[in-house]
């Protein structure tokens, strides 16, 4: 489904400020997995999904989606394929737009430079009715009026309205009290797998890593260098993620985030 090939990513080539972020990365997904990812700082977690969306072109390698070789398409091609959504809740949506402007856009039918359908509202109504936060009586309302947790639900279903091949999941809920955070990942994890969407999602719950999801990889350096599922990872605690990662990169884990999400 997914097929990344040795990509590599270098920042500032040359310079004094150069850093290389991704090396000879490499990364296979079968259709509908749901894979977690977990990395201290700079690791390289997020700049992978940049170059997965087409952010920018890697310095080498492939990246393979669905048997199309999308390595130098252009991002805004690209989006016709890809889901992703960002930690901040204000991206995945059109603040000056009301809800129902929102989903037709996500509908593809254009926002507010289109007419609605009487049978359109209806099917917002009833899919906006699955968040459980009362959005279906307000379909009127200025998107930038709700709360991150409305807004991060509503950009979770404008993403996943019309499933997409691969959905980019960068730290979704970080920005979320812990209540609304796990009410976003149970409506996450029940889209992906309603839609049996190839999924990858960085966290950094590594608790959250565990339990979602059915596959967990550990990132360090630009590299994966933890690859579990099935049994394995069925059996990982917390505590074993942590002593897997001083032994497998040679540092102790210092993330204070990660650590506190145990």
């Amino acid at each position: 489904m997914l097929t990344i090939k040795q990509i590599s990513k270098t920042f500032n080539p040359g310079t004094i400020n150069e850093k290389k972020v991704l090396s000879n990365f490499s990364l296979h997904l079968e259709p509908g997995e749901f894979v977690t990812i977990i990395g201290s700082n700079g690791a390289g977690k997020s700049t992978l999904f940049n170059a997965i969306s087409g952010s920018f072109l890697t310095d080498a390698g492939s990246i393979i989606l669905d048997k199309q070789d999308i390595t130098f398409l252009a991002q805004h091609k690209r989006s016709k394929y890809i889901g992703h959504l960002y930690q901040d809740p204000n991206k995945g949506t059109a603040p000056n737009m009301t809800i129902l402007e929102n989903l037709a856009l996500a509908a593809g039918n254009g926002g507010w430079l289109s007419h609605i359908s009487k049978e359109d509202k209806i099917k917002f109504i009833n899919v906006l009715s699955q968040l459980n936060l009362g959005l279906e009586h307000r379909l009127n309302q200025s998107v930038g009026l709700l709360s991150g947790g409305q807004r991060q639900a509503l950009a979770l279903l404008m993403a996943t309205y019309n499933p997409p091949k691969l959905l980019l999941l960068d730290e979704h809920t970080a920005a979320l009290d812990p209540q609304t955070a796990k009410q976003v990942l149970d409506l996450t994890d029940k889209i992906v797998k309603k839609n049996n969407i190839t999924t990858l999602m960085i966290t950094h719950n590594m608790q959250d890593a565990l339990s979602l999801g059915t596959r967990t990889i550990m990132m360090d350096n630009g590299n994966i260098i933890l690859d579990v599922k099935g049994e394995e990872r069925n059996k990982l605690t917390v505590d074993d993620l942590i002593f897997q990662f001083k032994l497998k990169s040679g540092q102790n884990l210092s993330n204070d985030r990660i650590l506190l999400t145990k």
